[in-house]
């Protein structure tokens, strides 16, 4: 059994095939994107820029932070699992660079415990221990904000001696 397609098919599907085609060459003439800088939670990286550097922007401080070590030299520490951006500026302003920034467990072991409605997230590397993690439980989410601030408090107060 033969079916006639409408010509008004065949000018729409070569249409969406002209579009389609037409996305792709704009998509291509576009930059790459940057990649992404993983970080380990609980872990420094290194990275290094290609002039002095000034001024380091970290979107959500909470995620990650980044210090200057030397002109060049940058260090960013994950704080905690999620994704947010840095950005390094010169002394005039100019951007050196404009990356994303993901922290992430080790080796991806986290595990989600559900009991219920209620969540409660743990990164087992190797023993499991209680993260933060938008969207678990309230009262085991500030029981361990609240621990990790009296360990960043204790760590803060050591280091100043």
């Amino acid at each position: 059994m033969s079916r006639t397609v409408p010509s008004s098919f065949g000018l729409a599907l070569a249409r969406l095939m002209l579009g389609a085609l037409a996305a792709t060459s704009v998509l291509a003439a576009l930059p790459a994107a940057a990649d992404t800088i993983e970080v380990v939670l609980d872990r420094a990286k290194v990275m290094r820029v290609s002039r002095p550097a000034d001024i380091v922007i970290v979107g959500n401080p909470a995620i990650a932070d980044a210090t200057i070590q030397d002109s060049q030299t940058l260090i960013i520490t994950g704080h905690s699992f999620g994704t947010t951006n840095l950005i390094v500026l010169d002394q005039a302003g100019q951007v050196i660079a404009d990356e994303v920034l993901m922290v992430a467990p080790q080796n991806d072991q986290v595990v989600t415990v559900y009991r219920r409605a209620s969540r409660q997230t743990f990164s087992c590397t190797p023993d499991c221990s209680p993260v933060l993690a938008v969207g678990d439980n309230i009262t085991a989410f500030d029981a361990v904000n609240s621990q990790i601030q009296t360990q960043t408090g204790m760590s803060t107060a050591a280091a100043t001696k």
